[in-house]
């Protein structure tokens, strides 16, 4: 089949601008051309069955690659993962016009907003998310102690970890911002015999949640609501110990302090409050592609802003700590069992859906393999507290 002249042109101007990533050597392939990008032998090709218009790269040269991806009309051929994680190390050279993107890049902070876009995300089916959660349906970072740790062993350690942190001691009461599927507040029932509210804006989770109390026969120590974190002060909360577990990611810049202004009326003076969270070197509005498709209104905070926010409700650091590389390998974990169970995902959604989510789960363990994103877990006080002991928590 021969080309015409207007998809030789456009074929040129794609193959032009993908030559901005030189750091690792690859291929294109379009139609009966073979490009070769950068210096040495290629470590994966890029196939596109089709050409993307230059206009569409320059707007957002990850909306129009990651659109392209869903569509099957770029196929990689080589692993996934490590094609992304040579690709997205050069996010600096990404286009994008904020501009051309403000629906997208800045949706509204209101409370009826955010709890649509939370839903979107997290309702769309507890039995998918067991697929490829491990059976704690933890959807955060894992920890990983040993090298060779299971995801099941990874999360378990996640949460024991969090909760040496807290000084968690039998009676007092642990309030979880974004509670999820409910893991790490049954665990501190369990072990600690602490009374323990989550809160979360999912009904599948909070479904869920329910559920699992009952199962165990926790009643006494446990409750969920549904509830928005701007809506805690309106109810006689007072709480020894918060946590906050990959929750803050769906605040937004606008209402960071507003997040710890409520975090402060409901935790008792010296109280300690464990944040976790994505977060990133620097301020910024974030990825489109991940905007539309994967997390609507998503943000990620730097950590340098949210140490300042904290300053300005008397919250003391006693701890800071990256766990960067922890996510890389939970991600990849996840990525792996999401693989795994493809047919039977199939039943429930297609192929585009499938492809979405593959890429979302690889795409992000590269960009914390390159540093793109961290995750940090902040341990703080309400204003001081000398009691505690003097030493870590291990």
């Amino acid at each position: 089949m021969f080309e015409t002249l207007g998809e030789k042109t456009e074929e040129k101007a794609m193959v032009q601008f993908l030559e901005r990533f030189t750091d690792y050597p690859f291929l294109v392939k379009f139609k009966n051309s073979e490009y070769h990008i950068g210096e040495g032998e290629p470590t994966f090709t890029v196939n596109f069955k089709k050409a993307i218009p230059l206009a569409d790269l320059v707007k957002s040269t990850s909306l129009a690659l990651g659109e392209a991806y869903m569509r099957g009309d770029l196929e990689i051929e080589g692993n996934l993962y490590e094609a992304l994680d040579h690709f997205l190390g050069q996010m600096g050279k990404f286009s994008t016009n904020e501009s051309a993107l403000k629906k997208i890049m800045f949706s509204s902070t209101s409370k009826k907003n955010q709890e649509k876009e939370v839903t979107s995300h997290y309702d769309i089916g507890n039995d998918f998310y067991k697929l490829w959660l491990d059976e704690t349906m933890s959807y955060s970072c894992g920890y990983f102690i040993h090298e060779d740790d299971t995801l099941y062993q990874a999360q378990v350690n996640k949460v024991d970890y969090i909760l040496k942190k807290l000084h968690l001691e039998e009676g007092m009461s642990l309030l979880d911002i974004g509670c999820g599927w409910g893991f790490l507040l049954i665990e501190a029932a369990k072990k600690y015999k602490v009374h323990g509210t989550g809160i979360t804006l999912s009904h599948e989770q909070y479904a869920e949640f329910q559920k699992r109390i009952k199962e165990q026969k926790l009643e006494d120590y446990l409750t969920v609501e549904l509830m928005d974190y701007r809506d805690l002060p309106k109810h006689d909360y007072q709480f020894d110990r918060v946590v906050s577990v990959g929750m803050l990611e769906h605040v937004g810049r606008d209402n960071y302090q507003l997040f710890l202004d409520c975090v402060e009326k409901v935790l008792k003076p010296g109280g300690l409050f464990l944040l976790h969270f994505i977060s990133a070197l620097k301020e910024h509005p974030g990825d489109p592609w991940v905007k539309k498709y994967i997390f609507p209104g998503g943000t990620v905070p730097s950590l340098r802003e949210i140490l300042n926010h904290m300053a300005e409700d008397n919250f003391h650091t006693l701890d800071i700590e990256n766990l960067r590389l922890h996510y890389n390998k939970t991600l990849l974990h996840w990525e792996k069992n999401f693989r795994d169970n493809i047919e039977q995902e199939r039943t429930m959604f297609d192929e585009t859906f499938l492809r979405m989510w593959d890429l979302y789960l690889s795409a992000c363990a590269a960009t914390f393999h390159n540093g793109i994103i961290d995750l940090h877990q902040i341990l703080m006080t309400k204003g001081i507290n000398n009691e505690l002991p003097m030493t870590r928590w291990y």
